[in-house]
């Protein structure tokens, strides 16, 4: 693959694999889910640095994933704290009623509990929250990494025409 300049003189750092070795990551990306789901990216690290996001097509990174540079650095994905809602039920089919709805949606979901019960968070949407209260969902918003499920299509799916060819996404619209 083609080096891209980042700067005069300077070849941009890659990252284009998964890795799982042993060595301790040296610096951090901080991406929230929607750039997590991009093959193709160009970033900065923490450290300010430029990076370019070669990864094969279909990854999801998730939070504590390393990446190896084309330099041999190791750098840790960091999920991105992001504006979201939790929606909690009175029981179970209540919450899987709930969450038969989001995903007959389409809808990204993160399934939790703790000490309060099941939860469901997915991004922060007005009418998709109204949804949920008519559904008798108590939504709650919050701010917080979004690490939803993967989904029984985690590797790969696409539907037609939903743009097959290799793109690079720029963080901040750019």
């Amino acid at each position: 693959m083609a080096e891209v300049d980042s700067a005069p003189g300077k070849p941009m750092l890659l990252l284009e694999a998964l890795y799982d070795g042993s060595a301790a990551a040296t610096e951090t990306l901080l991406l929230d889910f929607s750039y997590r789901t991009k093959s193709r990216l160009r970033a900065k690290l923490a450290s300010g640095e430029e990076v370019g996001m070669f990864l094969p097509r279909g990854t999801i990174l998730r939070g504590g994933q390393r990446l190896l540079g084309s330099d041999g650095r190791i750098v840790e994905i960091v999920a991105a704290p992001e504006d979201l809602l939790e929606a909690r039920c009175s029981d179970a089919l209540a919450l899987a009623r709930a969450a038969y709805h989001l995903g007959n949606r389409h809808v990204a979901v993160e399934i939790g509990s703790d000490a309060a019960g099941g939860w469901l968070r997915i991004q922060a949407d007005h009418v998709l929250a109204g949804m949920l209260a008519g559904l008798g969902a108590t939504v709650t918003a919050l701010r917080a990494p979004f690490e939803p499920e993967a989904g029984a299509y985690a590797h790969g799916h696409q539907h037609p025409g939903d743009g097959g060819g290799a793109r690079i996404h720029m963080m901040g619209g750019r």
